[in-house]
């Protein structure tokens, strides 16, 4: 039975998305009259889309009985977790020709790595590619050659950008196929450890090095529970895959199953044939309710607080943070997987993983079960766990108890009794925290500003001893319009320094910090940003902060008078706009909305 609360918070999202959902579902509608079926292209058309095709897959593409699949593939051999996807679209066109479809890669999308271009100028376009990959994955579908979509990608800004991308397309089945993480190496925990060391002067470049390669160290997505693995979670939990492809490591005869799976089960849910499962009917209010639910009852990533709004506003459907914050409420915290503890994904997988998760959530009527999946009705089938007999890919009822309590624990028995990430409301705007990993000790910070306008600037106040105090860091002009909103992780081992030298620490941010939010308190994704007036920009050295987690307020305390008639500070010089291709993102970033709404161009 749905929790009351699970269906209030569900029922108020769905009065709110009325007009909004109506409108899509009725666009959606419209396209399928209108195809995608190749028999509405002309001779012409069809023969360049078919043209480089070898002469059993021209003659099935000239009929319209069996399904042809559409590609979008992320692949690119430098980033780990995307390298495994090279050899996918042979399995797939191997699987489809066996159920007498076919498959086409429709096109390509970018697929940027957060932790290559961390602190650098590249970071500044890293949100921003969430919004190009979508516009690129409505390029590859736009061919109408297609009956379906298989979405091949992993990380941060990919997955939410092709989900963006094929919502245009809802219409069509749609399936995402993974790759999985990389064989688990360094601890995440000793990692940090070397990082904090680094930070203070005590090891090398060197040292550091050694310890980041033996952390990252293969192929498959990073270990820990970063915004790549939440990615996983989500479209898990949301029914976009297909059951238990989430964290199944790369290269093995499962994981080549699972891909081979994906195929085929997309084959069978076209308009073609009697299975028909359009993605605007998987990804509908509830389902993204269970999405919100599912990552703040494992500590996911705090991106999500942003690309899920936008994901949301795709499919018409009206989410903001308050929703967020009210499910976080009532999510029980049943993972700890780093940053939230020292597991890593494997553990995690190893322990129950996703369908221990979405069993022990439904178990305690915190997920809506009565939803539609790419797998059938009901999400269920969800709690099964994948197996190969004989080479052939078939499921077996999932443990029902956690393997590692350490790890996974029911809902009835949590870690915690609440999802740990929260709203922060007061004079300064709207703000999310995620208190998972922060001890409570640490979730009240008092103290004076120091104000910033770049991660080098804290650096050098660190590196020069200026901030050995109580303090507050204030980073600001990080918000969408001002520079694409980079992930300021750079930041984590500065301020963790100070707060193991018993220091009151806590950041203040119109950026992001990202997956890897830790133990600092830190309120980000601050809106309205800087750049747009928010007080954020009214904020001064010395300027008596609080944040209060536990309360849910962030305040500048400083007599209200005086803070209504301060003025904004201006935006300092700043090279922001050129190099690293940025000159090319100046009309998204003038065009981008506020974090809250998911800070899209669209």
């Amino acid at each position: 039975m749905t929790d009351p609360r699970l269906h209030a918070i569900t029922e108020r999202i769905i009065e709110r998305s009325r007009d909004t959902r109506r409108d899509y579902l009725e666009r959606m509608a419209a396209q399928r009259a209108q195809g995608p079926r190749r028999g509405t292209l002309s001779c012409s058309n069809l023969a360049h889309g078919f043209a480089a095709c070898n002469e059993q897959d021209k003659q099935s593409l000239k009929l319209t009985e069996a399904a042809n699949i559409g590609i979008v593939n992320a692949y690119n051999d430098m980033l780990s977790a995307h390298q495994p996807l090279a050899t996918y679209p042979d399995l797939i066109r191997e699987a489809a020709h066996g159920m007498g479809c076919t498959a086409q890669v429709a096109g390509g999308v970018p697929a940027m790595c957060d932790g290559v271009t961390q602190g650098t100028a590249g970071m500044e376009l890293s949100l921003f590619s969430r919004d190009v990959i979508a516009g690129a994955t409505a390029i590859a579908l736009s061919h109408n050659m297609f009956d379906g979509a298989l979405c091949l990608g992993v990380c941060d800004k990919i997955v939410p950008g092709l989900l963006i991308g094929a919502l245009s397309f809802g219409h069509l089945p749609v399936i995402f196929a993974p790759a999985g993480p990389m064989t688990s190496g360094l601890p995440n925990k000793e990692k940090a450890a070397v990082r904090q060391l680094f930070a203070e002067g005590k090891v090398g470049r060197d040292a550091l090095l050694e310890a980041e390669s033996a952390a990252y160290h293969g192929e498959g997505t990073c270990t820990f529970y970063g915004t790549a693995n939440s990615n996983q979670m989500l479209m898990e939990v949301m029914g976009i895959h297909i059951p238990g492809a989430a964290f199944e490591p790369p290269g093995t005869p499962l994981r080549d199953a699972l891909t081979r799976g994906a195929a085929e089960r997309l084959c069978r849910i076209t308009a073609l044939g009697k299975e028909y499962t359009p993605l605007a009917s998987v990804v509908d209010e509830k389902s993204i309710v269970n999405a919100i639910v599912a990552l703040l009852a494992t500590g996911g990533s705090t991106n999500h607080s942003i690309h899920w709004v936008a994901i949301a506003r795709a499919a018409g459907v009206l989410i903001d943070w308050q929703d967020f914050a009210d499910l976080s409420a009532i999510s029980p915290l049943v993972a700890r997987v780093y940053p939230n503890g020292s597991a890593d994904v494997n553990h995690f997988h190893a322990a129950g993983g996703s369908g221990y998760v979405i069993r022990t959530l439904l178990d305690n009527g915190l997920l809506h079960e009565d939803v539609t999946t790419n797998w059938g009705q009901g999400l269920g089938h969800y709690t099964r766990q994948p197996q190969l007999a004989d080479g052939v890919l078939h499921y077996v009822d999932g443990a029902a108890n956690s393997a590692d309590a350490a790890v996974l624990r029911p809902a009835s028995a949590p870690f915690s009794a609440d999802g740990g990430l929260r709203l922060l409301k007061g004079n300064l705007g709207r703000s999310v925290i995620k208190v998972s990993a922060v001890a409570p000790e640490h979730r009240v910070v008092e103290a004076p500003a120091q104000v910033f306008a770049s991660q080098d600037e804290l650096k050098a106040a660190f590196e020069a001893g200026a901030l050995e105090r109580d303090v507050i860091a204030v980073v600001r002009f990080q918000g969408p319009a001002a520079n694409g909103m980079p992930e300021l992780h750079k930041l984590t081992p500065y301020l963790g320094v100070l707060q193991d030298r018993g220091f009151k620490v806590a950041l203040v941010t119109d950026g992001r910090m990202s997956g890897a939010s830790g133990k600092v308190p830190a309120a980000i994704h601050l809106t309205p940003e800087a750049l747009a007036g928010g007080a954020i920009a009214r904020v001064k050295d010395g300027d008596l902060l609080r944040l209060d987690a536990d309360a849910g307020t962030l305040q500048c305390l400083v007599p209200e008078q005086e803070w209504a008639e301060r003025e904004a500070a201006a935006r300092p010089t700043t090279e922001a706009e050129h190099g690293t291709g940025r000159e090319l993102f100046g009309f998204m970033r003038r065009a981008v909305g506020d974090a809250e709404s998911g800070a899209s161009v669209f």
